[in-house]
């Protein structure tokens, strides 16, 4: 369903509706219409479900529970369906069907205010809940659950215009804390703006946040948050509101989850003042009484959780991806493996596992999803997975787990059944590992080198545990939660180097017989066809070839449905997306590295423009990029290439070869020549030594070899390293430092040495351990820095800290298991 129809759904409850609400802040009848409109444990798998302790943090773990709001869609009176009853009977069955495995929030969304009371804030309503919301909240907390209500930034303008009293601060009034001129607040313009430069503001929200604190009210959920909610260009924006919201939220010991679609460019702002935040549109399909919601809302996560997964965590709070819909077959829109798959990527994500079902309806399937004990373990263990590649719809995502075993969540979001193979040395695993089948509740065998998940369906899932065997390495990499940074860290920023590829066009020809050499273009832009598997389709696209209308390779791929989507992950400086324009097309949104870079509109009215560049950006720092497009408005929306733009690490794009005077080719590369892997012809290597020799920085390809090459153009290929997985962490701060705690009998560091960088100093279990020389003359990576072998069988904690030198850089990690 597309926004547009979201917005009518929207109107056709608001036309429903007899009384409209009054408050913002409770976001009563008409502002739930309006959101209609748019809208450290062990191994996973010994971890217990239920482990948790109501006395923890807040945050210490993702919540699980029910929020409400899937089934006021489903039920297409939203308003409505949230009575004191069915509250009561939602509370009743979780704690007859899912409690013992953990749930216990229950999330009272939109509409269950009326009004406000005489200082403006928000009041149940007496529909809904003829002898008081407190008589629901208390009925909750008796079955030993938590209670969440649902607001949104600013006041609404009725109580604005009002200028009530605010409570425990008679001196300002309603009136006084917005911002003049009038702004609107949220997304939906329901409300203005407050001004938070004026200290009454944030008694107003303190006055709110009491008042829910004295009703029992364990957690809140906000709403069009911005930027994100739609809105990134920061003419709205809450982050004032957040900030307060958190102040006053705190001091009540409620849980603070923003919502919806928050923008990632603010991630460290978001981490900082609230336990968890929504990361994508709704889950829900609007297709009331029909489905809760459908595969390619699940679909289009994935590349979300890619996104996100290195700000979830205890202390940074959890990526919330809305509910998850797969307690009800007949309901659910999804098929039984696309619900599995769900379940499966909440859990490898540590995403707040929450339903939105009824739950007085879950199906025996439903429930065996929702109660797996080890699969639980895994999501409460809140260590979330990350993928080996986005490049492929047969995805295997990974999390390392404190005592070295490894979660992997294994995906086929294609469309065909298929075995999916897991490198262990893709995980971190060198050696052999025990797997254990969390779904399956059952070992499946040791694997070395490789392990196959046999015949996953099509958007069907395994989740495992790899456990390593005696003496095996554990490798991690600078991300990995397991390491504790304490200073101004950084990540990447362009202090990274990144594995990549640079071609050189080898033309051959023969002057004696009239030939010459043929012209070539840049090798450092890469055409990549729509045909590529690298690129990920979300949604029901196609492709169509032999059009005679001058695609590039003749094909494009092309689809209808708004919220479609393509995405690819490349490593380059820029990107170009070449299509069609025409009539039957029209907006698309582009991302670039999960941040909303511009609207492109691909219509024409008259005619039709072939292989035509919409977008371009050149300006990326060299290193790993996505880009994801989503389609917006038209009937159509096309691919045809994507022109990849390659850092220069080679000095010339060709050379020539004539066989009439054979002599040696030679071409300079612009990084050390220890950080060439090798010269290739497709995927075979040429033969160091016989084929090429290197010389300082200068390679060159042998007369022999040239002339083994047919005339023409040959394609070569000369592979760099990179930092591991192409990223590092830094400081510039002397004395910050990074720590590793395993347990293992022995350690290795790696990383780069650069020109910038001096000494650091090392610990191993707070005694020095050595002081390590990172400087060298030109940038270097994965380089061994430190090693330790013949430890004690036992925990240790190695650290890091930076001694001198203008930047220390964090790379890779590895320990033996005992």
């Amino acid at each position: 369903m597309t926004i547009i129809d979201r917005r009518a759904f929207g109107r056709r409850w608001i036309a429903g509706l007899a009384v409209a609400a009054v408050g913002v802040l409770g976001l009563g009848a008409e502002g739930a219409a309006a959101k209609a409109a748019s809208s450290t444990p062990g191994s996973a798998h010994t971890m217990t479900a239920g482990a948790r302790t109501s006395d923890e943090p807040l945050g210490a773990h993702p919540y699980m529970g029910w929020s409400s709001y899937s089934m006021q869609v489903y039920a297409g009176n939203g308003s409505k369906w949230i009575t004191a009853d069915q509250i009561v009977a939602q509370s009743d069955a979780m704690r007859q069907k899912l409690q013992s495995a953990g749930f216990d929030h229950i999330n009272i969304d939109a509409a269950w205010n009326d009004g406000n009371d005489e200082y403006g804030r928000p009041t149940p309503s007496k529909t809904l809940y003829p002898n008081g919301l407190q008589a629901v909240i208390d009925h909750i907390h008796g079955n030993d659950q938590k209670v969440g209500l649902y607001a949104i930034p600013g006041v609404s303008h009725a109580v604005y215009e009002a200028g009530l009293p605010i409570y425990g601060a008679p001196e300002c009034t309603t009136a006084d804390i917005v911002k003049q001129p009038l702004q609107k607040a949220d997304y939906w313009g329901i409300g203005y703006a407050l001004d938070f430069s004026r200290p009454c503001a944030q008694k107003y929200v303190d006055s709110i946040a009491d008042l829910f604190g004295s009703w029992g009210v364990d957690f809140l959920k906000f709403d069009s948050v911005t930027p994100g909610s739609g809105i990134g260009d920061l003419s709205v924006d809450a982050r004032d509101d957040v900030k307060a919201w958190s102040q006053a939220l705190k001091r009540n010991n409620i849980w603070f989850e923003l919502s919806w679609a928050l923008d990632i460019r603010y991630a460290d702002y978001w981490t900082q003042y609230a336990q968890g935040r929504r990361v994508e549109w709704d889950v829900e399909c609007y297709c009331e009484n029909v489905a809760l919601t459908k595969w390619d809302n699940i679909a289009r996560l994935f590349p979300r959780a890619a996104d996100w997964w290195r700000y979830a965590g205890p202390h940074t709070g959890w990526n919330d991806f809305d509910s998850l819909n797969v307690g009800n077959g007949k309901m659910d829109g999804l098929t039984k493996d696309e619900r599995r798959t769900a379940a499966t990527l909440w859990a490898v994500s540590a995403a707040p596992f929450y339903i939105g079902n009824d739950m007085t309806k879950l199906d025996d399937y439903g429930i065996q999803l929702l109660t797996n004990d080890e699969v639980i373990a895994v999501n409460q263990a809140g260590r979330a997975a990350h993928p080996v590649s986005t490049a492929t719809p047969r995805q295997v995502w990974y999390a390392n787990n404190p005592d070295g075993s490894v979660t992997v969540g294994v995906f086929n979001l294609g469309q065909t059944d298929a075995d999916i193979t897991v490198s262990l040395a893709d995980i971190g695993i060198t050696g052999s590992a025990k797997v254990r089948d969390l779904w399956a509740k059952k070992n499946a065998g040791s694997a070395e080198g490789t392990f196959v998940a046999a015949d996953v369906p099509v958007h069907g899932a395994q989740l495992y545990t790899f456990t390593p065997s005696k003496g095996a390495t554990v490798a991690l990499n600078d991300d990995d939660a397991q390491l504790t940074y304490t200073g101004a860290w950084s990540r990447n920023g362009g202090e990274e180097v990144v594995g990549a590829t640079q071609n050189v066009v080898a033309s051959v020809f023969d002057s004696s017989k009239g030939g010459s050499a043929p012209s070539t273009g840049p090798s450092n832009v890469v055409a990549v066809n729509d045909s590529d598997p690298s690129i990920v389709y979300t949604g029901a696209w196609g492709q169509s070839t032999g059009r005679g209308l001058g695609d590039y390779q003749d094909d494009v791929h092309y689809v209808e449905a708004d919220g479609s989507s393509f995405q690819y992950s490349f490593v380059g400086t820029g990107i170009d997306w070449v299509t069609e324009t025409h009539s039957s097309q029209g907006q698309a949104e582009v991302y670039v590295d999960g941040v909303l870079v511009t609207t492109v509109d691909t219509y024409q009215a008259e005619g039709r423009g072939a292989q035509q560049t919409v977008f371009s950006k050149r300006d990326l720092a060299n290193g790993s990029h996505t880009i994801r497009v989503v389609k917006k408005s038209g009937q159509f929306m096309l691919l045809d290439r994507l022109d990849v733009v390659k850092e220069s690490l080679v000095d010339v794009d060709h050379i020539a070869f004539d066989r009439a005077a054979p002599t040696p080719a030679t071409l300079h590369i612009a990084r050390a020549s220890s950080e060439l892997l090798g010269v290739y012809r497709g995927d075979a290597a040429l033969q160091e030594g016989t084929d090429y020799t290197i010389e300082g920085d200068a390679v060159t390809l042998s007369s022999a070899y040239l002339a083994s090459l047919p005339d023409g153009d040959t394609t070569l290929g000369f592979r760099f390293r990179g930092d591991l997985r192409d990223d590092v962490h830094w400081t510039k701060t002397a004395g910050d430092s990074v720590s590793l705690t395993f347990s293992g009998t022995a350690v290795t560091v790696t990383g780069p040495k650069a020109p910038d960088q001096g000494t650091v100093e090392v610990y191993l279990d707070d005694k020095p351990a050595g002081t390590v020389d990172v400087h060298a003359d030109a940038r270097l990576t994965q380089q061994e820095l430190f090693a330790k072998t013949g430890l004690k069988k036992g925990q240790h904690t190695l650290r890091l800290v930076l001694a001198s030198g203008d930047v220390l850089r964090v790379d890779g990690f590895s320990f033996v298991t005992r």
